[in-house]
């Protein structure tokens, strides 16, 4: 496919893929605030039926909500439901990573370094991945252990943490991260598709016959509703991680990813219980040192420099115009990358050295440039360019 379609492409499916998780998370947010702040309502309002409702004001207008203990007893002519935000979110990251993971498989997905895999095995296993790990999980909800939110929890954690690790010892890093987020993202999207929703059809259904509500359909959908609430936050990292090689690309990246879901689920549990009133602090304090402890664990090590006393900027130029500029040059020969990539340009000695902390954390310290090292710099390459970096990037 021409590079210039693919990005475009990838552009417009970005685009979709953010403006839709956003609609679907902010519902999600809403509805999880709305539940933890329902009030006793008055007592005509409980002969109707009704558990809890609020007052809000936002827009220049008041509202007033109520929620049902059950149902009401007739229903409404018009009924919203809240379902295609999670779909065309789904849809539209499905296909995203379809186009930058599979349909360039050879080039985001397959690392020769991690496994030697041929485009159709790469692609098989991640379908696999997605789609298995679907099942798992709605297998295990439909167990025992449903009725054990904790236990659960903790063995969900731990399959996520195998997937996460054998996944990384598959892919790339960033096709590791990315397919831990597509099964997640797929997990949630599922609990909307083949739970949520059966239940909310069936609750309707037993009011427009006049039946009986079973609560059964209840329970089931609030539990895949609270698994999805405390999954919002690490799948929208994993969302923002390809950013940030400094993460995905580190030597224990599955270990990293694993720290991640718990700050990330610590930090949605301080705010779910802020709203039911009994916020507790010390919870957001934990996430915090977790962070700060992370931030010191995963630093990274300074390369040593080989003790060059004197380096030949002849020599710096040589190794970045023929390890970098391919797709960091005002005119990239990459097939590929035909832009320069984020907008650095190192055509100059004057662009290496404003670019200098960009060189420093992705070529030194991440390693994640060149890019899949498909220009094949070696480490004696890297240790000149950071003696250079730790010289001042001087070009004089």
């Amino acid at each position: 496919m021409d590079p210039y379609i693919t990005e475009w492409l990838n552009l417009i499916l970005r685009f979709a893929h953010v403006v839709t998780g956003t609609a679907w998370i902010g519902a999600s947010f809403y509805f999880v605030w709305l539940d933890n702040h329902l009030e006793k309502p008055p007592s005509w309002k409980e002969e109707k039926g009704i558990g809890g409702d609020l007052w809000a004001i936002h827009g220049g207008g008041f509202y007033e909500i109520a929620k049902y203990k059950q149902a009401p007893q007739q229903m409404p002519k018009l009924l919203h439901w809240f379902k295609w935000e999670a779909y065309s979110t789904w849809l539209t990251g499905f296909v995203l990573l379809s186009l930058m993971f599979y349909v360039g498989a050879q080039t985001y997905l397959i690392d020769p370094s991690v496994a030697e895999l041929t485009p159709s095995i790469a692609i098989s296993i991640g379908l696999a991945s997605i789609i298995g790990g679907w099942i798992v999980y709605d297998g295990l909800c439909r167990t025992i252990l449903a009725k054990h939110s904790l236990v659960l929890g903790i063995v969900l954690m731990l399959l996520v943490c195998t997937l996460s690790y054998a996944l990384s010892e598959t892919f790339s890093a960033r096709g590791a991260f990315m397919h831990v987020g597509a099964v997640i993202g797929t997990i949630m999207a599922g609990n909307v598709f083949f739970t949520i929703m059966p239940s909310q059809r069936a609750l309707v259904k037993s009011v427009e016959k006049g039946e009986a509500v079973d609560p059964r359909w209840g329970a089931k959908a609030k539990l895949r509703s609270t698994h999805n609430t405390y999954a919002t936050l690490p799948l929208i990292f994993i969302m923002i991680s390809n950013h940030y090689p400094m993460i995905f690309n580190h030597q224990y990246n599955w270990a990293v990813l694993m720290v991640i879901f718990v700050i990330t689920a610590a930090i949605r549990q301080y705010f779910v219980a802020r709203h039911k009133g009994n916020e507790n602090k010390m919870v957001l304090l934990f996430a915090g040192l977790l962070t700060i402890g992370l931030m010191i664990a995963i630093a990274p090590q300074a390369m040593k420099s080989s003790q060059v006393e004197v380096v030949e900027l002849s020599k710096v130029k040589s190794i970045i115009n023929e390890r970098c500029t391919a797709c960091h040059s005002k005119a990239n020969s990459d097939q590929i990358f035909t832009t320069a990539q984020g907008g650095v340009i190192l055509d100059t000695l004057s662009d290496m050295n404003r670019w200098a902390p960009r060189i420093q954390a992705r070529a030194i310290d991440a390693k994640d440039m060149p890019f899949m090292n498909k220009t094949k710099i070696t480490q004696q390459e890297r240790l000149y360019i950071a003696s250079w970096l730790a010289q001042g990037a001087n070009i004089k």
